[in-house]
């Protein structure tokens, strides 16, 4: 039974690329609605990010009315019914209404159709199954609008069917969840979850990385996070210890400065204790260079930096850069046990934002003047040179940085 509501201010179902799509695919005996994250974000009047398009139509047909349109059409997934109709520089992904005939997992053998409310039932969750149709109608066959009234996220159907059919469904669970549920999780979906978390495993980490950031930053994340940690889903994604309590307190941290989420540094507080513990989250979740480098740099003796002086946290930011020494330095904070006001703690957190590190200012050639010859001994050099100019407290008049080369130069005579 199919329940319709109106959609009210969708502006762009009438006019705009998104409905020139639905107009191209509607007529002759075809059907085309929006489906799925626009629909569920419309509704909870939030912005909306890609439009994907369901039509009764099969990949040729939409192909075919595409070419006639002079519509750009690539084919990206049309062995399951997926044609991207490229309108205005905008990309839509059409899929023709489908139904599994074989679930197993991504590979799913699938058949297409026209009916709607079997299309919706393969979906995963009740708020992902709506669709609207250009007069700005919803379709609802699943009960995903009393559950969007409720910020539920829940399971279509059977959770442990819809689990089965995809694994990554338990990370999506959570992290739908942390982003447009309310209070806990849905208790089925959740202890279907905990049934079933020994399928993590099988997953491809690019496809866990993916969803684990996603959690990261969701606004939700805490409860989330906190729910994975207790039904045991985390040790089999991360392969090690979590620490659910720095997470959340990293999170009250970022609000209380003012700093956007980031998914690197939440990750790092949630997971990383030790450098070790990077490099293993690396090979987990296949991480890019860069967030290896940023987590591997936050769990490098993070311990250090709790009350620091003014002058040594100067040196510290001087030595890893604003990035790396804000992020090391919020993890010492989330791991201290301190809340998130603690004045001394945000004293060293905004330094950089008061304070802007000078650049070494001598040169090589003021230590080739002095007679050391360019090879490794000129980099011992600078670098004494600059240990001193850090513990002078970054001097930049003449006198004092002639003092400051010419002790360096003359420690290698001595040693010499």
């Amino acid at each position: 039974m199919s329940e319709v509501r109106w959609l009210d201010g969708a502006s762009w179902l009438k006019s705009g690329a998104a409905a020139r799509v639905l107009n191209l695919l509607n007529g002759d005996g075809e059907e085309a609605r929006v489906v799925g994250g626009a629909v569920r974000n419309a509704l909870l009047n939030i912005p909306i990010g890609d439009v994907d398009i369901a039509t009764t139509a099969v990949p040729e047909e939409v192909i075919r009315r595409a070419r006639a349109a002079g519509i750009k059409s690539v084919p990206t997934g049309v062995e399951h019914g997926t044609v991207t109709l490229v309108m205005d520089s905008h990309p839509f992904e059409v899929t023709t209404l489908r139904e599994d005939t074989e679930t197993f997992g991504r590979k799913a053998k699938v058949a297409f159709g026209r009916d709607w409310e079997r299309d919706a039932e393969r979906r995963d969750f009740t708020i992902n199954g709506l669709s609207v149709d250009a007069a700005g109608r919803v379709h609802d066959y699943v009960g995903g609008l009393d559950d969007i009234a409720a910020r539920r996220v829940r399971f279509i159907g059977d959770p442990n069917q819809r689990i089965s059919e995809d694994y990554l469904r338990i990370l999506r669970f959570f992290r739908i969840h942390a982003a447009y549920g309310a209070g806990e999780p849905d208790r089925p979906g959740y202890l279907a979850c905990i049934n079933a978390r020994a399928g993590l495993v099988t997953l491809s980490a690019e496809r866990v990385r993916l969803e684990m950031l996603k959690l990261m930053v969701a606004d939700g994340a805490a409860v989330s996070v906190a729910a994975m940690a207790e039904g045991g889903l985390l040790l089999p994604v991360f392969g090690g210890v979590a620490y659910p309590g720095p997470f959340s307190a990293m999170i009250s941290i970022e609000r209380a400065l003012g700093l956007a989420p980031d998914p690197v540094r939440r990750l790092g507080a949630l997971a990383v204790a030790v450098t070790e513990d990077a490099k293993r989250l690396s090979t987990r979740l296949r991480l890019t260079n860069a967030e290896t480098k940023a987590l591997d740099s936050m769990g490098h003796r993070w311990w250090r930096l709790g009350g620091m002086n003014e002058d040594t946290a100067r040196r510290r930011l001087y030595r890893l850069g604003e990035d790396r020494y804000r992020d090391r330095l919020l993890l010492a904070w989330a791991r201290s046990g301190d809340d998130s006001s603690s004045a001394s703690w945000r004293q060293l957190a905004t330094l950089p934002d008061r304070w802007v590190a000078p650049k070494f200012p001598l040169k090589a050639s003021d230590f080739i003047a002095r007679g050391i010859a360019q090879g490794p001994l000129l980099g011992q050099v600078l670098g004494l040179a600059e240990d001193a100019w850090l513990a002078a407290n970054f001097p930049l008049d003449e006198s004092a940085l002639k003092a400051i080369a010419d002790q360096a130069v003359g420690r290698f005579a001595r040693d010499d």
